[in-house]
């Protein structure tokens, strides 16, 4: 199947490991033009150089709202455009009150902020795309209370309200919502090791009987950004596995 990738010009950020690294393996496998930024400069450079240094990279932070704007828009200018952003970091916050405050810098204010910056290139391509990454953790209670679940919780929304408001401008807004995903270095790995109890009860819960890869999320981000769901807005597309219900009765 095509999914019609070759030649767009992507735009995502955090692509040096997990699902964004999968992401950005797979639309470079598909032909896209890639602008990826991180925070971790010389993984970025070293990732590029796997992909053949065809990628446009820039190492950066989100420290400064209008910084991160320049930085999308000089992405966007030397590619020559943006037909899909990926809003894929996250700051992954707990309970203190600096994590409440850069999950919100990051993962709310980071998703409206490239909004502002890429608006006017989504507008002029012709598929016009953004996908927002979620999580699990939004749409059932996980846990505890932690600003991670209620920032994921409502860039949902955000991004559902948006695809409303975009759609006449053919800008598509769609989210993908994993859950418990395992990749080295990852939280789940960690988890593994230093709570075998708690990973356990959590892969017990899962009807498929195992976690989820990076890949199989990436295959899913790839579809709902690319042309072939042409016609899908304002969805979000839930990839766990079966471990939420979200039936009550």
């Amino acid at each position: 199947m095509d999914l019609g990738l070759s030649g767009l010009k992507v735009i995502m950020g955090g692509a040096t490991r997990g699902i964004s690294r999968a992401a950005a393996e797979l639309f470079a496998a598909e032909g896209a033009q890639l602008g990826l930024f991180s925070r971790n400069g010389d993984a970025l450079e070293e990732f590029n150089s796997e992909l053949g240094g065809k990628a446009v990279t820039r190492e950066f932070t989100l420290e400064d709202r209008e910084g991160y704007k320049a930085m999308l828009t000089g992405l966007a200018e030397e590619l020559g455009g943006c037909d899909i952003f990926i809003h894929s970091i996250s700051s992954s916050g707990a309970q203190g009150a600096m994590d409440w405050d850069e999950s919100y810098r990051i993962d709310m204010l980071g998703a409206v902020d490239a909004c502002e910056a890429l608006e006017p290139y989504l507008e002029k391509s012709q598929a016009g795309s953004v996908i927002f990454m979620s999580s699990t953790a939004a749409i059932e209670t996980f846990l505890m209370p932690q600003a991670f679940n209620a920032i994921k919780a409502a860039l949902i929304t955000y991004g559902k309200q948006l695809s409303q408001v975009w759609a006449p401008k053919g800008i598509r807004v769609n989210m993908v919502t994993p859950g418990p995903i395992s990749y080295p270095g990852g939280n789940w790995e960690g988890a593994k090791a230093l709570m075998p109890d708690l990973y356990n009860g959590i892969v017990a819960q899962i009807p498929m009987g195992r976690l989820g890869t990076p890949q199989e999320v990436a295959k899913s981000i790839a579809f709902l950004a690319s042309p072939a769901a042409g016609y899908v807005t304002g969805a979000n597309l839930v990839i766990d596995g079966g471990f939420t219900k979200r039936v009550q009765f």
